[in-house]
């Protein structure tokens, strides 16, 4: 597992720290702050008291090294006559990262309640009763709303709630609206007529009609939106949405993502659509979201 961004122990010089983005090493490095009391005893004590016993030794050396040649050169002597290695050992190349993360501070640690789309470049925040997928058959899910049902027609497991987030690959199209528009039949038809495997979960669609459509920016970028409800043979029917817009990392691919709410009590509000599209961020920004530079 990648760790996350965050100060850690410089691999090429153990004495200082180095700075890792989430991906690779950069060459931002400082000293690490003295402990300000002892290590405690107990687990992993004795391996603390060792890195730092030989980091004021390598720092202790490099002073007396320096201090030699600064009195040598005061008193005449030739600073060429001093002894120093023939030869300079070469830096490894840069390592992989660590596999854990020791010390690290609260900001560095996962946000619990993010979820990330490393393909597209964007994050997703978790509105109150949602949680990252589980026991979901699709791999582009994002969050499903917490705890699952069986499904009114035919007694597979049904969610009240999806979001799922893909990359347009094959289609021609990139105008948000035209995608958005090609979409919506196809994210009713998935959630609410035939799953992967050919069932009917909710007898299959019997009608439905348009609730919204428009521009809207996501992380700062022009999008587009259509929403259906979706009228079941099975149970209360349901919502979808499908939403376009381009990425903001490498080719910037139009970025697909599509809603699906259950209707009736039970299901997520439809408010929920609208709170997780202003919370879409691309990953690793602090700003951002719908209009931070692209009106609704």
């Amino acid at each position: 597992m990648t760790p996350p961004p965050g100060w850690y122990r410089d691999p090429t010089a153990p004495h200082q720290e180095r700075w890792w983005d989430g991906t690779a090493w950069t060459e931002h490095r400082r000293v690490p702050e003295a402990p300000t009391q002892p290590l405690a005893g107990g687990r992993g004590g004795g391996r603390g008291r060792a890195v730092a016993l030989v980091t004021a030794a390598a720092v202790l050396v490099a002073a007396i090294v320096t201090g030699v040649f600064f009195l040598r050169e005061d008193d005449g002597g030739d600073p060429g006559a001093r002894t120093l290695p023939t030869t300079a050992p070469s830096p490894p190349a840069d390592p992989a990262p660590p596999t854990t993360v020791p010390g690290s501070s609260p900001a560095a640690r996962e946000d619990p309640d993010a979820v990330r789309d490393e393909l597209n470049g964007i994050s997703f925040r978790l509105p109150k009763g949602w949680e990252r997928p589980r026991y979901v058959a699709e791999h582009d899910v994002m969050m499903t709303t917490a705890g699952s049902y069986d499904c009114p027609a035919d007694g597979s497991v049904c969610h009240h709630g999806l979001v799922i987030s893909r990359t347009v690959t094959a289609n021609a199209e990139s105008a948000p609206r035209a995608l958005a528009e090609q979409d919506i039949q196809d994210a009713a038809d998935d959630a609410y007529d035939r799953d992967l495997v050919g069932n009917k979960p909710f007898g299959g669609v019997t009608s439905h009609r348009v609730v919204g459509a428009g521009p809207v920016a996501v992380a700062g970028r022009a999008g587009y939106f259509v929403r259906w409800q979706v009228s079941t043979a099975k149970g209360p029917g349901g919502y979808v949405q499908s939403m376009a817009f381009p990425a903001s990392v490498g080719t910037e691919s139009p970025v697909l993502v599509r809603y699906v709410f259950d209707a009736g009590e039970d299901g997520p509000p439809l408010a929920d659509m609208d709170r997780i599209t202003k919370s879409i961020r691309a990953a690793g920004a602090t700003g951002g979201g719908v209009g931070s530079s692209v009106g609704p």
